[in-house]
């Protein structure tokens, strides 16, 4: 007598008159059901909400990665694969509240790019997809063709930009998540990086939790004696007076909503924020600081939606933005507050600094997702360097005077220095997680990093950089 396995899976003999087709679906249909009956299609998970994330501020070949899940129900175990290879041995099980943490090992000859790595559950079934970016190791390099000179400041720092009218610094700094209690706008001398001027902005009214308007994107304007910024958490915008750092205007909750930068165009008397999770730039009059109509970017991406990060003018009426959202430049002109063209960024992924020289017709392009610097021909569009910096390139600025852009790398810690012709001059130390820089056209650059905690020696420092004669 044949075993009862033996016949269970054994392929079904077509009976006379029996269509080949129904034979065939009878063996797909004992497959699936498997050797032992086991239930394929047993009941999914219907409330599903888990996610997995990668922990690490930065994943390179042959590290381990630090992982982390959350929204799973307790019990579930968590499985994650990369194609068809199983990244843990043991499935990762679901605490009781919902989540786990775990490392990977990266294997040494892992290719950088984002990786989709599947994640498959079980108890009750679901499954998910997330991205693990492997980003590569850039050594540091050419600290000797530059000087530098750096300086504690403030927690929490996000944001630079230089007065030529006042001859200083001005840096905006928020701490943690909101409601933000904790946060300044502080005037530093370019000179010696002391702290000349500082203030603590005004506290929102209607809360009892001492929450402030936060600032976080900066720009000066050097015609009307003003510093703008941003409030990013309250979705508007704020104007200060650069002598004495006294409000000028505090701008309602929700006139820019997620503004990121700010720029000022001396040649229109313009102000520009970029509003993240909208297709517009809010705009202000600098001198009666009315707020103008908001400028609409379409993307060229079916379905997309432009969301502009970093601002830059070019001195002959164009302004240019990223967005992050589509991977698409646009080119804005300034005296009629409306787009000239959006193109596409091929090899940008996450794109959100933005950077031009004005003489050579060049965008400066980093994008986070990518770890790249782009330099792109703004009149064709054309990419002309496609650069790796380093991990989460954030920010660029460039500086007329030496020709050099300058990328603040996030996840590397690093500043990467890269000349027009795509080539990297130099790698040098940016502390913790760099966050921006900015160029004031005398041949200095100024960065800001900011900390992993409160006891970081290398966290919230300003940096002045400057090439050595040659």
């Amino acid at each position: 007598m044949k075993s009862l396995q033996s016949r269970s899976t054994r392929t079904p003999r077509p009976r006379r008159g029996m269509p080949l087709r129904l034979a065939v679906l009878g063996l797909a249909l004992s497959l699936a059901t498997g050797v032992a009956g086991a239930q394929v299609f047993g009941a999914p998970d219907p409330d599903f909400n888990g996610s997995v994330r990668a922990a690490s501020a930065v994943v390179l070949p042959g590290t381990q990665a630090e992982i982390a899940g959350s929204g799973f129900a307790p019990g579930q175990s968590i499985t994650l694969l990369r194609g068809e290879t199983v990244l843990n041995a043991r499935p990762y099980v679901a605490d009781a509240e919902g989540a786990f943490k775990a490392t990977l090992d990266i294997p040494a000859d892992a290719v950088a790019g984002r990786h989709p790595v599947v994640v498959r559950v079980a108890n009750p079934d679901a499954a998910a997809v997330f991205d693990l970016k492997i980003s590569k190791d850039v050594p540091l390099s050419g600290q000797d063709r530059f000087d530098a000179a750096a300086e504690p400041l403030v927690p929490g720092l996000y944001q630079v930009a230089y007065s030529a009218a006042s001859d200083a610094l001005f840096v905006t700094s928020a701490v943690g998540r909101p409601p933000v209690t904790r946060s300044e706008l502080v005037k530093v001398d370019p000179q010696s990086l002391e702290i000349v001027a500082r203030i603590t902005p005004a506290q929102i009214p209607g809360h009892d939790d001492q929450r402030v308007f936060a600032v976080y994107g900066v720009g000066v304007d050097d015609a009307n004696g003003n510093v703008w910024v941003t409030n990013t958490r309250e979705d508007t915008v704020a104007v200060y007076r650069q002598s004495d750092l006294s409000l000028v205007r505090q701008y309602d909750v929700g006139a820019a909503a997620h503004a990121r930068d700010v720029i000022v165009d001396p040649g229109t008397g313009r102000v520009y924020a970029s509003a993240f999770g909208d297709n517009t730039l809010a705009a202000f009059d600098a001198r009666t600081l009315e707020q103008l109509p908001d400028v609409v970017i379409e993307s060229g991406v079916r379905g997309g939606t432009f969301n502009a990060m970093s601002l830059a003018l070019d001195g002959r009426g164009k302004l240019y933005t990223v967005s992050m959202t589509t991977n698409e430049a646009a080119v804005i002109d300034t005296a009629t507050g409306t787009v000239d063209r959006v193109f596409r960024l091929p090899g940008a992924s996450a794109a959100s600094g933005a950077a031009v020289d004005t003489e050579t017709g060049r965008l400066f392009v980093a994008s986070q997702g990518s770890d790249n610097l782009l330099i792109v021909d703004i009149a064709s569009g054309d990419v002309l360097h496609d650069v790796y910096v380093g991990a989460g390139a954030l920010n660029v600025s460039f500086d007329p005077v030496s020709k050099l852009a300058y990328v603040p790398n996030r996840g590397a810690g690093t500043i990467t220095v890269v000349n027009g012709d795509g080539q990297i001059v130099a790698n040098l130390e940016g502390g913790t997680f760099p966050n921006h820089t900015f160029a004031d056209g005398r041949g200095h650059v100024y960065a800001v990093n900011k900390a992993r905690g409160s006891d970081d020696p290398q966290g919230d420092h300003i940096r002045r950089i400057t090439p050595k004669a040659r």
